[in-house]
């Protein structure tokens, strides 16, 4: 027993040196070559972190982990994401935290589990679904959608009505997130509501593309804007 106690702390303490590494992509790589099942309760864990940059970078491992995990047993993935989908159950007695945001970045990572785990992570944005009230998780919920239209767009395109409710959102990070969310998806029609948000100062951290970034809400309409602009969808 101690052994195994000792293994698993071995194995949380090199899971937590590979998110802090500054190559992204190698770190990601050797995360995929351990064993999927015993690196996800570590992951689990940096979801918690209460330095940003090591639970978003937990977010990034969990997508890349799990979407492996998918490639080799579909149904160990599942149990993963019904797993997400407890955490976030008002019966399982925890906040949630991260949970939303490793449930997009999955869903963004691996079609299968996108494909059937979307109209969920929708749900979370949607007042009259499974919307989640807290504003942390619902930053998540929003950050998630926009993973998602990152890379999958026309899997989203049921969150479009709700994420131009989240515009009038009193969360800053909210809105802002869901400008940019906006702004993948270049809405024409949420152009007037987006363009609220250019009088607004407040920043915001938004992460992208394995950087933290911190951003004002009037740079990100403008950046939703622009988007917009470009190859219109609606």
């Amino acid at each position: 027993m101690k052994a195994a106690r000792g293994t698993g702390r071995a194995l949380k303490r090199r899971v937590l040196e590979l998110l802090t590494l500054p190559d992204v992509e190698s770190a990601l790589e050797e995360l995929r070559a351990l064993p999927a099942r015993k690196v996800i309760n570590p992951l689990f864990s940096f979801l918690l972190s209460t330095d940003e940059q090591t639970r978003w970078r937990a977010v990034t491992a969990m997508g890349a982990v799990v979407a492996h995990l998918a490639q080799e047993n579909m149904e160990s993935a599942r149990v993963i994401m019904r797993r997400l989908m407890w955490m976030l159950n008002d019966e399982s007695g925890g906040i949630g935290w991260g949970v939303p945001e490793a449930m997009g970045e999955i869903i963004a990572s691996h079609e299968g589990l996108a494909r059937e785990y979307i109209n969920v992570l929708i749900s979370y944005v949607n007042e009259e679904g499974n919307f989640l009230e807290y504003e942390p998780l619902q930053r998540g919920a929003v950050w998630g959608v926009g993973r998602v239209a990152q890379v999958r767009p026309e899997l989203v395109r049921d969150a479009v009505p709700h994420l131009v409710s989240s515009l009038r959102s009193p969360d800053a990070a909210i809105r802002g997130l869901a400008a940019w969310a906006l702004g993948l998806l270049r809405v024409q029609a949420a152009r007037p509501q987006v363009q609220g948000l250019l009088e607004e100062n407040r920043e915001i951290s938004l992460y992208v593309d394995g950087r933290l970034f911190f951003r004002s809400l009037n740079d990100l309409a403008k950046q939703a804007l622009s988007r917009m602009d470009k190859d219109a969808i609606s």
